[in-house]
């Protein structure tokens, strides 16, 4: 296929994660998202009543059972903004993920896989402690950010509160595209801050359809709205003062944020939020390799793998790996080039995911996400390619704060133990260490949060039949450490020392104390901080 071809199709793509703290809406913006491009006929929220059902990015067990999101998942729709003049839709690849901090490292490596993040924000709540450290993220790779603050529909905090508090914690000014009309609580609509322009929005039975706007002129928002539109419009001035208007340059180098109130409940702000993605978001781009050579989108085809997932269709004990398209035209059954091992990989089974949901892929380019089947050899970080070669940089793996070792109740299920325990660590459900003392019978599982040792003991149970027993074990704190360094560090109380399954030597610390004492007594001995280490 020709380079501009491949252009073309780059052009028409956006690719984005949804970032935010626990119960800030993301699942159900997910959703909502999905009804605006017209991908499902009705919306349903996690805790629905009656016949709502569970968000349909949301598939498993635990997520259903608790309303989290456990998992990633990836959502690809065509979406034409209605102010478009092309009969060539964009295509959107929304990469949903884990809003709880426990499995926060799946998000990270979702963020490695995306062009563009959208922020949400719970209009009461504010900044809060995820959103900061996955924003942190955005911010060390580059990712440009859209704010979006949700929940506008019920009693929160002021815009400018917001605004304020956007800029002076994280340094991101917030350039809002809309103001809302009606405070927090009593939300109405939009001041198109472009236009000067009204779009009022109609509420719908339990917000499951996609709620109807109406456009007015600023003079019949002023006759309807009265002092909301007002104060809407005092808000927009005072922005456009302060010089808080949109400028594509300043948010493609992380300085700005586009900013928009919504409510994906009630699907009000919805639309305007694709929009902006379509305008604003950049198409998917290049990609540096390990030897510091650029890929261009146009290259022969190249690939990244950001997410393995097993366990997704419950009749096959198939393996999923997601894989973000760098380079160049995919074609269903093309034999690509395994990096880590230069083998070679058919792409017989190439599927495109919408939650639990799958269809067959043929054709794909660059920024979409497609899941190959039954994909055994490959891992979160692995390169795929056609020649020339390229290899990118491997995704890191994030500091553990929990850790535990895992024990298999009966011996005659030690076999499928062992098995189970590499298909978690492949996965990167959790971080597998090992060390002589404890051997093969009693690896470590170190983790982000606690709750990714539920999800281990529950899928292992569920998948391969194989009861388990969770010991915790008195350490918070991980560093990576050297061979020349690990002996000392073995002698110390309050220390052990493991080999992670891609060989890097970690050190586990009781706590940040034993950490700060052992710095001060040996500063010769290698202690390097792991990725979103905590101080």
């Amino acid at each position: 296929m020709s380079s501009e071809v491949i252009r073309r199709e780059v052009n028409r793509r956006r690719t984005f994660a949804i970032i935010s703290h626990p119960d800030a809406g993301k699942s159900t913006m997910t959703e909502a998202l999905a009804l605006h491009a017209h991908m499902i006929s009705e919306a349903g929220a996690v805790h629905g009543k009656g016949s709502r059902r569970a968000t349909v990015s949301d598939w498993m067990e635990m997520e259903k059972a608790r309303g989290i999101s456990v998992t990633s998942t990836a959502l690809q729709f065509n979406y034409t903004p209605e102010s478009s003049t092309s009969d060539i839709p964009n295509v959107i690849n929304l990469v949903d993920t884990p809003g709880h901090s426990d499995f926060s490292e799946d998000t990270y490596r979702v963020l490695t896989a995306v062009d563009a993040a959208v922020m949400l924000i719970d209009a009461a709540k504010g900044l809060e402690p995820q959103t900061l450290k996955l924003f942190q993220v955005c911010r060390h790779r580059g990712i440009p950010v859209i704010t979006v603050v949700n929940k506008w529909d019920r009693p929160g905090q002021t815009p400018l509160e917001l605004i304020d508090e956007i800029s002076e914690r994280i340094g991101l000014i917030p350039t809002p595209l809309y103001v809302p009309v009606g405070i927090a609580g009593d939300y109405r609509g939009l001041l198109d801050r472009r236009t000067g322009e009204y779009i009022h929005f109609e509420r719908t039975a339990g917000g499951a359809k996609i709620a109807p706007e109406i456009l007015m002129s600023a003079d019949d928002a002023a006759a309807r709205e009265g002092d909301a539109w007002v104060a809407a419009q005092e808000e927009s001035e005072l922005l456009a003062e302060l010089g808080q208007d949109h400028d594509q340059e300043m948010f493609l180098a992380g300085q700005t944020s586009p900013m928009i109130f919504t409510s994906a409940m009630l699907n009000f702000g919805v639309r305007q939020l694709l929009d902006a993605l379509v305008e604003f978001a950049p198409p998917p781009r290049g990609r540096e390799s390990v030897d510091g050579t650029e890929r261009e989108v146009t290259d022969p085809f190249s690939a990244v793998v950001f997410k393995v997932q097993a366990g997704m269709d419950t009749s096959h004990r198939d393996r999923l790996a997601y894989m973000r398209i760098v380079s160049g035209e995919f074609e269903r059954g093309m034999v690509v080039t395994h990096a880590q091992t230069g083998k070679p990989f058919a792409t017989k089974y190439a599927q495109a995911v919408f939650g639990r949901d799958r269809s067959t892929v043929d054709n794909a380019y660059p920024g979409d996400v497609v899941g190959l089947v039954n994909a055994m050899a490959l891992a979160p970080g692995d390169t795929l390619f056609i020649d020339p070669k390229v290899q990118y940089p491997p995704i890191p793996s994030f500091a553990p704060e929990h850790f535990s070792a895992l024990r298999v109740t009966t011996a005659d299920k030690y076999k499928q133990f062992r098995k189970a325990v590499d298909q978690m660590d492949a996965e990167g459900v959790v971080q597998v260490l090992r060390n002589d003392i404890r051997g093969d019978a009693s690896p470590v599982m170190a983790a982000v949060g606690p709750m990714q040792f539920e999800v281990v003991t529950a899928r292992m149970k569920a998948e391969f039949n194989v009861d388990t027993i969770v010991e915790p074990l008195g350490y918070s704190m991980a560093r990576r450490t050297d061979e020349a360094s690990a002996t000392e560090l073995d002698r110390q109380r309050g220390v052990e020392v493991f080999t992670r399954s891609d060989g890097a030597i970690l050190a586990l610390f009781s706590d940040k104390w034993r950490l700060q004492y052992i710095e001060k007594e040996h500063p010769d001995l290698f202690l390097e901080p792991l990725v979103a280490a905590a101080d």
